[in-house]
């Protein structure tokens, strides 16, 4: 008995060796099938894809959101619109009412003209001084050149005078010493009685008549000397009496022109000042700037102080043309160009989506890229994806912008082994994302105060 139970069980544990080496080889047959398929799967088609996230935005930066600001500091003194009205291009939003004091006159721009017609009015009298000075000074010019030229002559005339006497007077001093001889030889001859004593008296008279007829040309001779520098003096004086008045008109002249630049100068402050109070009463009502819809006010109630620059409320453009504002890595802008395709998520859109095979996926809006920054921000590079024309489906109505949106640009159909091989060796340079910060800690550095000890 007990040696069959040996014998059975020595034939159980052959039996196992047996079937072991089977069963080994089964497992590496399912081993190898497994390989297979997955090498055959690394060949399949994959559609490269690179996934991010943004949110909803608009392609043209006139259809985005935007504040509507006070160009002028004033008080609120009326509203006309509530948050969520459409309003349509040039409506009136609010009304300011003025706080600077030198705006205050109901009746500035009005005072403002008449001041404007009053300097005018001095400028045009000005003007007429300013002509009459001008014929004032070419009068005086002319008259000096007559005066001048009076004189000249009459300077010409003393000196002809002056040589003249100057003759005379020799003339008479010649006469004065043949009298004065005739005389001398007269008293001999009287000595010696060979003439008469009336001749000798004769002969005397003659030489006092000579004698005084020298003095008399002696002294107009002077008289004309004295004539010549007179005639001389004069005309220095009258020169310098004529050049006296002239520059005087001259003076008054240039005081004149000073006063009229000076008022052109006024009269074109006071123009632009009303021009600038003719703009500023338009600012006092506050328009929409296009057609839209009234999202939030920035101020609140009647008599609110605002100030210049400030924001009073956004608008948000109606049937503004949407697109999706999405952030790539580094890495992967190298890969995208415009047009190239993306599959989009909007959030509250549910969706079932397999990134590889883009045509089993349902709940997704096409899309194409429109814009590539050129620079980075924040280590990453944002794109503008617009809806794609050659498709039918439409983005949703109720898109809203600022909606989060994830995105899957669509690539190439490249083999899985190679996008695999893609993600694995991929990896962004870390220092991308931190140069800016980087830089901003150094500078902050060296622009750091320094202690002194």
């Amino acid at each position: 008995m007990e040696k069959k139970t040996v014998e059975n069980t020595s034939l159980k544990l052959s039996a196992h060796l047996i079937r072991q080496p089977r069963f080994s080889k089964q497992f590496a047959n399912f081993c190898l099938i497994v390989l297979a398929i997955f090498i055959l799967f690394l060949f399949l088609p994959w559609t490269q894809n690179i996934m991010s996230n943004g949110r909803v935005t608009t392609y043209k930066p006139q259809d985005r959101p935007q504040t509507i600001q006070s160009i002028i500091a004033g008080k609120v003194k009326n509203w006309y619109v509530q948050e969520g009205q459409h309003v349509n291009k040039g409506d009136t939003i609010v009304e300011l009412t003025e706080i600077k004091d030198k705006y205050f006159d109901p009746q500035l721009l009005v005072r403002l003209q008449e001041q404007i017609t009053s300097k005018q009015g001095s400028l045009s009298s000005n003007t007429l001084k300013i002509q009459s000075l001008g014929n004032q000074i070419k009068a005086l010019q002319s008259s000096l050149d007559y005066s001048l030229q009076k004189a000249r002559n009459k300077l010409k005339q003393s000196q002809l005078k002056v040589i003249s006497d100057s003759m005379d007077v020799k003339a008479s001093f010649a006469a004065y010493e043949i009298a004065v001889n005739q005389l001398k030889r007269a008293d001999t001859l009287l000595n010696k009685n060979l003439i008469s004593l009336t001749e000798h008296e004769r002969r005397k008279l003659k030489a006092q008549e000579t004698q005084a007829y020298m003095v008399s040309a002696e002294n107009k001779l002077m008289a004309s000397r004295q004539e010549f520098m007179n005639a001389n003096i004069e005309l220095s004086s009258l020169q310098a009496e004529y050049l006296d008045k002239i520059s005087k008109a001259e003076s008054e002249l240039n005081a004149a022109l000073s006063y009229f630049y000076q008022t052109e100068a006024d009269i074109s402050k006071m123009n632009n000042d009303y021009a600038n109070m003719s703009i500023r009463s338009g600012y006092y009502f506050v328009t929409a700037p296009q057609s839209g819809f009234i999202v939030q006010a920035s101020i609140s109630g009647v008599g609110e102080i605002v100030k210049e620059g400030q924001a009073i409320c956004t608008i948000m453009p109606e049937a503004p043309e949407m697109a999706a504002e999405i952030f790539v890595r580094p890495m992967d802008i190298v890969l995208l160009k415009r047009g190239s395709k993306v599959r989009l998520q909007f959030d509250g859109w549910p969706i079932i989506f397999f990134s590889g095979w883009p045509a089993a996926s349902f709940g997704t809006f096409s899309g194409e890229v429109a814009v590539i920054d050129y620079i980075d921000t924040d280590g990453k590079y944002r794109i503008l994806v617009t809806p794609d024309a050659e498709t039918d489906k439409e983005w949703p109505d109720m898109l809203k912008v600022g909606t989060g949106v994830k995105g899957w640009m669509m690539l190439q159909d490249v083999p899985i082994w190679y996008e695999l091989w893609r993600q694995f060796n991929g990896f962004p340079p870390e220092y991308t994302g931190y140069q800016n910060n980087d830089a901003k800690s150094k500078s902050k550095k060296e622009n750091a105060p320094i202690d002194e000890e």
